[in-house]
């Protein structure tokens, strides 16, 4: 065999091999960078509620914060405690319930974890040491997929022409990036 077929073939075997890999780290690497936009990991939602105004604090107890949450349909309670003295927070499966008591106004928060992001990107930043080695086998596996797909193609859209121009906009466009912005 010589070795630009055992490039091709390499380069065609680790492209499949690692399908998997690319894939996890494309769409959780888009979701990582507009972490600005929205929480990729998790759904937060919040609801306001209203309830008696003019509650004090000594009012407040297991009871009184079972009737608060009853009338929201909730039935999860786990604790509540004061973080200011007129703040009532109430922690509840999957969230909190916030209330001012002397305006009455509550909000509820809940928090669930997005289906396959929260796992993708549980992935891209790197769970264990058997993943590390796994995804350091991948990056030297990307590094010479780079290498080897510049040898694939030959003649004026190899890189005696094409594969050149087009290759070096690929460096250029990072370092000035760098250069710019960092």
């Amino acid at each position: 065999m010589n070795l630009y077929k055992l490039n091709r073939t390499l380069h065609r075997d680790l492209g499949y091999f690692f399908i998997g890999m690319t894939l996890i780290y494309a769409i959780s690497g888009i979701a990582i960078n507009h972490i600005k936009d929205w929480n990729p990991n998790y759904i937060i939602r919040k609801e306001a509620f209203q309830i008696n105004a003019n509650l004090s604090r000594e009012q407040i107890d297991k009871q009184k914060v079972s009737e608060i949450l009853s009338s929201v349909n909730v039935d999860s309670y786990k604790s509540h405690y004061f973080p200011k003295n007129n703040i009532l927070k109430i922690f509840i499966d999957g969230g909190s319930v916030t209330c001012e008591l002397n305006t009455g106004y509550c909000e509820i928060e809940t928090i669930k974890r997005r289906p396959l992001f929260f796992h993708l990107n549980k992935m891209h930043y790197n769970p264990g040491k058997t993943w590390t080695y796994f995804s350091d086998f991948y990056c030297v596996a990307l590094a010479f997929l780079a290498i080897s797909g510049l040898f694939i193609i030959k003649g004026k859209n190899g890189l005696k022409w094409r594969g050149t121009i087009l290759g070096i906009i690929g460096i250029i466009i990072p370092i000035l990036i760098l250069l710019l912005y960092l």
